[in-house]
């Protein structure tokens, strides 16, 4: 019986890696990516993460080092999280404004050291600062209950926002979900003469199981939860109000985090933001896949690929993720 040939065949733009890569709808590149990095008081050599396999906790030296060669390789910005000493925390978080706090002193030094050669993103949170984990500080309702009070918290950010510009990051990151706390960071950056340093909003933070190994990585001394300030999970349209919140204040970036469990919401908030958008693969999706790669069940390689070319996808114009230097090594060799 005679087949009638069909109209259109598309797997004529499939039959070579040439042709592939000619129509590729979706692109990455190095200077699409960040590169979370974690700076540790008191510790004399490089500490791996033991749920994140290839990421640490670094000394100045060791975090100069990787940053040369994330230059080399063409990422364009690294986001410093910093891990103070135990006896350093205390209910405010004060350790996180020092000038002399192990985050501004990296800071510093990575500004001293690269000039405008990488842009320093600072993490503009509590939560690795303060004694109980919370990314703000505490107060006591009328009923007695501990809660984390949202108008001291943004002083406090204001405060560490400041310290950060001092120091000399370009971008800072505010992540602790606060209301009002773009506005409020702007104003304090505005008006401490910091015009020119830029603010990326962690507008779209979900209250997420996916950031478990991060709390390795900062040694967090979180109790509870994250669920009165973190957005639900089940919503998207609260998304999009605090995304539009954020634009309104002030922020040049707006995040969303996670970003694979979250590509939904990645997308409907690419559709309608007016500046960049960014997207977090957290720690919890980099360790899953190296698990599954570990124990034989995935190529890490591909599924890192495929996972960053989705968030990209998606609606990312940037892309945080403990991949970058793996997957812009790869882009390069692949390139050449």
């Amino acid at each position: 019986m005679n087949v009638q040939p069909p109209l259109r065949r598309p797997r004529r733009l499939r039959t070579t890696a040439a042709i592939r890569d000619m129509v590729a709808e979706t692109r990455l590149d190095a200077s699409d990516f960040i590169y979370p990095l974690f700076i540790a008081d008191g510790i004399t050599n490089p500490r791996e993460i033991s749920s994140m396999p290839g990421q640490y906790q670094h000394t100045l030296d060791s975090l100069t080092r990787i940053v040369a060669e994330a230059i080399e390789l063409g990422i364009r910005c690294v986001d410093l999280f910093g891990v103070p000493k135990p006896e350093d925390k205390d209910a405010e978080g004060s350790h996180a404004w020092q000038p002399d706090g192990i985050l501004n002193r990296a800071i510093r030094h990575l500004r001293d050291t690269f000039g405008d050669d990488i842009l320093i993103m600072a993490d503009t949170c509590l939560d690795e600062f303060t004694d109980h984990g919370h990314c703000g500080v505490l107060s006591t309702t009328t009923r007695g209950e501990s809660v984390v009070d949202n108008d001291a918290t943004v002083r406090f950010y204001q405060k560490m926002a400041c310290a950060q510009a001092d120091a000399g990051a370009h971008i800072v990151s505010p992540s602790g979900m606060m209301d009002g706390q773009i506005r409020a960071i702007r104003t304090a950056l505005d008006e401490a003469g910091h015009q020119d340093v830029a603010i990326m909003a962690y507008s779209a933070k979900y209250a997420s199981a996916f950031y478990g190994p991060f709390r390795d990585a900062v040694g967090s001394s979180l109790e509870g939860d994250r669920r009165t300030y973190q957005q639900n999970p089940a919503n998207t349209r609260e998304s999009l109000l605090e995304v539009q919140l954020d634009i309104d204040e002030g922020a040049d970036f707006v995040m969303v985090k996670p970003a694979m469990p979250y590509l939904d919401v990645l997308t409907e908030v690419a559709r309608t933001a007016t500046v960049p958008v960014a997207a977090y693969q957290v720690s919890g999706e980099y360790a899953m896949l190296h698990a599954a790669a570990r124990s034989g069940w995935l190529d890490l390689e591909a599924t890192m690929l495929e996972s960053l070319i989705a968030i990209k996808r998606a609606g990312a114009n940037q892309i945080l993720t403990y991949f970058a230097l793996d997957a812009a090594a790869y882009l390069r060799a692949n390139h050449k």
